[in-house]
């Protein structure tokens, strides 16, 4: 009788799957770890480990039991109609990747709230100002949409900088120290109180589009930054970029830093890489480190096998 296979299934790349071959190998060394392409039995695959892989290719696999996200998302699984629906999906709750996170939501709220920008073109230019009002942090109000554990952790990291934040997500949350919206309810509310709105929320039907005109209008017009800024490291479809040009260009927004985008990666010919008020990083907000993810699935597989609870399930009704 042979050995139960773990498969990796990535976006179809042997360059991108190598990686983590070796990263499972060493770690589940009695599993057959194999990636997409190789030849396996599929009555043997009982795991595998997916990241933006081609649907259609964990169907017809009648033993996998569980598939573990490679990212701290799982929309890419949760999006594959073919993925039969007794399979359990797990996402990744990394301590690693959730300070990342926040490093990064920190450094860009802190760009807007120190005006970098400004001072990068005075300096481009020579220019010597020190005019700018520079209002205290206590003074500007950030609102987090999404409370998991990335918008909490960011949240709390930027009440401790001494921002005055809330926080927004479908369903009630209790976080010490943050002021707290929710549904759809609480949303204007909580719109009407943000200089800055930072957004990590997941890809579902209910939050695709939801970064649109619509909602940057009823964003603070009273705040200390001149305007509300939009800082998105959730997923590029969460955001309508025709809207957040149109915004920008009116007023409605005074700038954006994006980490995401409606099609990845960004195009070169996007207005996007070369308006004046807009901040583009390359969807690296939160990058995986391989072994701290490799160890966390790997611990997984073994609790499984132990007889022990999975971990960090996804509702597929709810897709997060």
């Amino acid at each position: 009788m042979g050995r139960d296979v773990f498969l990796v299934a990535t976006d179809g790349s042997r360059a991108k799957a190598e990686p983590w071959l070796a990263a499972f190998g060493r770690r589940l060394p009695h599993l057959d770890v194999v990636a997409l392409g190789d030849p396996f039995p599929r009555p043997s695959v009982r795991y595998a480990a997916a990241w933006k892989h081609p649907h259609g290719a964990l169907a017809d696999l009648p033993n996998l039991g569980t598939v573990f996200s490679l990212g701290a998302g799982a929309d890419h699984l949760v999006a594959d109609p073919t993925l039969p629906a007794g399979v359990r999906i797990a996402r990744v709750v990394d301590p690693d990747l959730t300070a990342r996170m926040s490093e990064w939501v920190l450094l860009h709220v802190l760009e807007h709230h120190r005006q970098a920008r400004r001072y990068r073109r005075q300096q481009a230019e020579s220019r010597w100002d020190d005019d700018a009002r520079q209002p205290a942090a206590r003074s500007v109000r950030v609102g987090v949409m999404g409370l998991g554990v990335l918008g909490v952790d960011a949240a709390t990291k930027l009440k401790a900088v001494g921002f005055d934040v809330a926080g927004w997500s479908r369903s009630p949350r209790d976080v010490p120290g943050i002021a707290s919206f929710a549904g759809r309810d609480g949303l204007g509310a909580f719109l009407r109180r943000t200089d800055i709105l930072v957004v990590v929320l997941p890809l579902t039907p209910d939050t695709a589009g939801i970064l649109d005109a619509a909602l940057f209008g009823a964003l603070a017009r009273d705040g200390r930054l001149g305007g509300p800024v939009l800082i998105n490291a959730g997923r590029g479809g969460l955001q309508r970029e025709a809207d957040i040009l149109r915004c920008l260009d009116d007023g409605t927004l005074k700038a954006a830093t994006l980490d995401v985008f409606e099609r990845e990666p960004l195009e070169r010919a996007s207005p996007l890489w070369r308006h004046p008020n807009v901040t583009v990083t390359p969807h690296n907000a939160a990058l995986s480190d391989r072994d701290a993810v490799a160890d966390l699935i790997a611990g997984q597989v073994l609790a499984l096998e132990r007889g022990e609870p999975l971990r960090h399930v996804v509702d597929r009704e709810r897709r997060y």
